[in-house]
């Protein structure tokens, strides 16, 4: 089973990664695996290809980050700073810096010429589903199991918001091209916009569930589960 897709920068080349604890480089026009890069131990969650298409990085619930070199398919740094599996992995914008996120809470910045860990950064109570550097590279934001967003200052290492709206995980993190408005998206079948400047929500966006405001009050028949179930789907008891 598949769990992660990226596209490189450069070429015509396509990144998957697996539960089989593999991940492979693809060539589209032939729809050939180029290569296999095995090295994990476990699944691994999501792969990325740096700016310049040179080197790849992979996270795994191995609780390690991997760093690759596409040409030869070799391992080139394994950090193993988190203490749980790590989720997501996000190159800054000039491929110096990679950051990821992991079931330990934590956000981790790696410096990719050293092999080094930069900064720690805590705050969430819960696994960091997704982080996204922004365009200029200045703010990194993480998504979270505790139904917050962060905004971090890359230099400082400090929370600059924590943007509270999502009332369950929140599962993906994206910046828009100007890098004023942040996007995000969660379990609880909400995308929002955030201005990143005042840390406010400006919009959110929801489709109806299958049994929106569905009035199930005095309905004889159903169970405690089924109630719940329904609820859930967008019934009410009035």
């Amino acid at each position: 089973m598949g769990l992660s897709v990226a596209f490189s920068p450069v070429g015509y080349s396509v990144l998957s990664c697996s539960v089989d604890s593999s991940v492979r480089i693809w060539d589209i026009s032939s729809g050939q695996c180029i290569k296999t890069l095995q090295g994990h131990t476990h699944w691994v969650y999501a792969v990325t290809f740096s700016p310049d298409g040179q080197t790849l990085a992979s996270s795994s619930s191995d609780q390690t980050v991997r760093l690759w070199d596409i040409s030869s398919g070799k391992c080139l740094y394994f950090f193993l700073d988190h203490t749980s599996f790590v989720r997501f992995v996000s190159f800054f914008p000039l491929g110096l810096i990679l950051a990821s996120g992991s079931d330990d809470s934590s956000v981790i910045l790696w410096d990719i010429s050293s092999s080094k860990c930069l900064k720690i950064l805590q705050g969430h109570a819960n696994r960091i589903c997704s982080v996204a550097f922004s365009p200029d590279g200045q703010t990194l934001a993480s998504g979270s199991g505790d139904s917050s967003v962060k905004l971090w200052d890359i230099n400082s290492g400090k929370c600059i918001y924590t943007l509270q709206g999502h009332i369950n995980w929140v599962h993906s993190v994206a910046f828009g091209s100007n890098g004023q408005t942040l996007v995000s998206s969660g379990d609880d079948n909400t995308i929002k916009l955030w201005d990143i400047k005042t840390g406010e929500c400006v919009k959110t966006l929801r489709c109806d569930h299958p049994y929106e405001r569905m009035n199930i009050t005095g309905v004889k028949g159903l169970t405690e589960a089924e109630i719940t179930t329904l609820k859930a789907l967008g019934a009410v008891e009035e």
